[in-house]
């Protein structure tokens, strides 16, 4: 046994006494996890206590959601332990997966936003960026989601119990956040003092987790903050006997983190939301402005020494609330206020929807922020002045962050922040030409771009092993690891490798097939062709365009079941929203859909549709190096970026797409001839709905195949779906009628292509070579040059 493998054996029996008063052959394989957790925790623990910080700009990344997923593995990879903990761990006798497989996902995120943030937070740690993820410590995130009679059925995600083996807790480090009472204003030396009196206080509580970087001593810190009340129970109530009643004040705070996005469409959703963002940066800001005044004495050079950036518009509080901490708490005048406030923020837009655009109601945010509200009237004073007769009544109406009763958070950082970004050049040239084109009229040099990227290190060589071993065989080195643009070289691989890249692709789709089989008892045939449709559920992402398709394979079949055919598996993995009822209906459709193609012997081997139950980041780490073509298929000029597309494309998989979000820029990276494009191109789009020209309902009138699969849809299938029939013929709001055409003869396209495999294998790796643009490493780069000047 070696050295490494001795001491990891020592800790973990130390750990196992000393926590369980166990030895070690006595320990249950939770157990074992968690001594293998604590292990690599005081690792991380280690190396940041002797880790030098030089000075400079320290990075403050504020996110709603963090999508961690699994951390063991992940942080053994970076510390260059998991080759030998599996070692140690196999010589006791125990299936290291088997005990990797005991962690629960993090739920601290939902989707694409989230993901990028753990992304970028892996980056920033191994390139060596002093910085620091903010969030809130989710007690069961969005849900655990469970298919029932085809349905989905929302239970608690319940990762708390093992997660906290990971977080740490700094008690003197605990804020006070105040929500409600009245403001009180007094004149003091001429100046008026503002005072908050008969507020609420919430206080928060810091849970730090630890993240190493690859090859580095850097260690950076995600800190989550948990909601508690001050007192936990009402003494009085109850020996008064109103036991319920006197734990109200505890319950109330802790409603705060106990799920990610609540539903928001009654008055207590709204109400809570609200809660939830103030509190999360309300203590951010606190903390990062006390540490700061207590090594360097003042507020008055904190831009010098810090940015904020806001992920989406969900942290925008952050901006007034600074303000509040350096008028009320400093005592500065309003333009020295806001001359260090404005020089902070940075604000990274992530969609154009408009649903996402926030915006609160002012009379919530009076009830819940008295003295924020005040902040936030007097910005928007002082930013309807300062654009004044530059615009008229109309820009001014749009342009304004409160108006008719309304506070727009996206206006609110456009103003404020120094930078504006989107996140691929398409969704860039949107938000200047569209979105904000009043805004980037008036102060160009604000908008920059920053195209996403995913972490290559995760979502190739930890998921995809036997990929890295190949890379690293034919590159000689592992060298891409930390110069992602070294796979350029893979284009010069001769031919013969081909079937080497086909072999792992077949391995992980037999081990995909396999975890499917024992999990949720779905036979799938390797020999098909994996095709894949995994990401939230949102009618914009047109999964229900990728249905109509599948319904049109199986009536083509049925009408001619003689026909060569490429066998298609169809694999969807999505959460809805628990109260977005268009999406759950998809869900409901996809699984009819499943049912009807499994209950029929004539194209049963030929086609197979599996909904992938609880989508989340553990499953993508098996699904992503499985699939074979990646559906990308949104409305050109409604997906900002995507992450998803770029796992997919290190991992070999080739994709059907729009020209939307990144997929632009990666079919300039492989070329359109490695790429399945269809569809309406953005201005296109544009163009149909400024002439009037959308029309579905002729579209279905006109398009016999269309119809017949409509018709299907709406009274055909075990369940009637005519609400979602009727839905696309009288109005369609994502043109899935429009592109249905282009999307069915490309993805005749796909199946012909496949039939060609050395040509399909050619196109992997081609896709693969590119894939290095994509990098989280090359976007914080970016970040760290052009935008938070670090």
């Amino acid at each position: 046994m070696s050295k490494l493998k001795q001491t990891i054996k020592q800790q973990l029996t130390d750990k196992i006494y000393l926590h369980f008063g166990r030895r070690l052959e006595e320990a249950t394989k939770g157990q074992i996890w968690q001594a293998c957790a604590l292990v690599i925790r005081d690792e991380m623990s280690a190396k940041k206590v002797k880790a030098k910080r030089t000075g400079g700009r320290e990075v403050h990344y504020l996110s709603m959601e963090f999508l961690l997923g699994r951390s063991m593995t992940k942080n053994a990879y970076n510390l260059g332990l998991l080759d030998d903990l599996t070692a140690t761990l196999k010589d006791l006798g125990y299936d290291a997966a088997d005990i990797f497989e005991v962690e629960p996902d993090a739920a601290l995120g939902n989707g694409g936003l989230g993901r990028l943030a753990a992304c970028y937070l892996d980056s920033m740690t191994t390139t060596g960026l002093n910085a620091t993820g903010y969030s809130l410590c989710y007690e069961y995130g969005v849900f655990a989601q469970k298919i029932v009679n085809g349905e989905q059925v929302e239970t608690p995600d319940v990762w708390l119990d093992k997660g906290e083996m990971w977080l740490l807790s700094p008690a003197d480090e605990v804020q006070e956040v105040q929500f409600g009472g009245h403001v009180v204003e007094t004149r003091l030396n001429g100046r008026t003092k503002f005072t908050v009196e008969g507020a609420t206080t919430v206080l928060a509580v810091p849970r730090d987790m630890l993240i190493g970087g690859y090859k580095t001593d850097n260690v950076n810190t995600l800190r989550l903050w948990a909601a508690k009340s001050p007192v936990s129970i009402d003494m009085p109530r109850f020996f008064g006997g109103e036991y319920v009643k006197s734990q109200e004040q505890e319950a109330a705070a802790a409603a705060i983190t106990k799920l990610l996005y609540p539903e928001d469409n009654h008055f207590e959703g709204k109400s809570l939301r609200l809660r939830q963002q103030y509190f999360f940066v309300s203590a951010t800001m606190q903390s990062i402005c006390k540490r700061h005044k207590a090594k360097h004495g003042t507020l008055e050079n904190l831009h010098k020494m810090h940015v904020f950036h806001i992920n989406d518009t969900h942290p925008a509080l952050a901006i007034p609330e600074l303000l509040r901490i350096l008028i009320d708490g400093e005592g500065m005048c309003w333009d020295d206020a806001w001359e260090i406030t404005s020089q902070c923020f940075a604000y990274t837009n992530h969609t154009i929807l408009s649903e996402a655009l926030e915006c609160w109601p002012q009379s919530l945010i009076e009830h819940v922020m008295p003295r924020i509200w005040q902040i936030l009237r007097e910005i928007n004073k002082r930013y309807l002045h300062q654009i004044g007769g530059k615009v008229d009544e109309n820009d001014r109406r749009d342009m304004a962050i409160v108006w008719d009763g309304v506070v727009r958070m996206a206006n609110l950082c456009v103003f404020a922040a120094y930078s504006v970004n989107g996140v691929s050049a398409l969704h860039s040239d949107i938000l200047k030409e569209d979105i904000f084109r009043r805004e980037y009229a008036m102060t160009p040099k604000k908008f920059t771009n920053v195209t996403n990227g995913v972490d290559h290190r995760r979502w190739l060589a930890q998921v995809n092993p036997k990929l890295d071993g190949f890379i690293q065989k034919h590159l000689h080195s592992d060298d891409y690891l930390l110069k992602c643009n070294d796979l350029e070289k893979l284009v010069k691989l001769p031919n013969s490798v081909l079937q080497e890249l086909a072999d792992i692709k077949r391995e992980d789709k037999i081990a995909l097939a396999n975890h499917l089989n024992r999990t949720q008892g779905a036979l799938i045939d390797e020999n098909m062709l994996f095709d894949v449709q995994v990401k939230r559920l949102h009618e914009y992402k047109r999964q229900l365009l990728n249905v109509l398709h599948i319904l049109t394979l199986y009536q083509s079949l049925r009408d001619n079941s003689e026909q060569d055919f490429v066998p298609r598996a169809f694999f969807f993995g999505a959460k809805a929203a628990s109260g977005y009822y268009a999406a759950k209906r998809i869900i409901a459709l996809i699984n009819s859909v499943a049912k009807l193609i499994d209950n029929d012997p004539v194209v049963r081997g030929r086609l197979k549709v599996v909904f992938v139950e609880n989508y989340r980041v553990s499953l993508a780490e098996l699904i992503m190096p499985a699939t074979e073509l990646s559906e990308q298929i949104s409305l050109a000029g409604k997906e900002a970026s995507g992450t998803g597309n770029m796992k997919f494309m290190f991992n070999g998989a080739l994709t059907i797409g729009t020209m939307d979000g990144a997929n632009v820029e990666m079919c300039e990276a492989a070329g359109e001839e490695n790429m399945f494009i269809f569809g309406l191109r953005e201005h296109e789009v544009e163009a149909i709905w400024r002439e009037g020209r959308h029309d579905p309902g002729a579209i279905y009138r006109e398009n016999k195949r269309l119809a017949s699969v409509m018709d299907m849809i709406a009274t055909g299938l075990d369940v009637p779906y005519e609400d979602i029939a009727g839905g696309l013929i009288h109005n369609d709001p994502y043109m899935l009628l429009t592109d249905y055409d282009s999307y069915v003869a490309e993805q005749a396209k796909v199946s012909e292509t496949y039939c060609d495999a050395a040509k399909w294998n050619a196109m992997s790796l081609a896709n693969i070579a590119a894939a290095g643009r994509f990098a989280s490493d090359r976007s914080i780069k970016e970040y760290a040059k052009g935008i938070w000047r670090v």
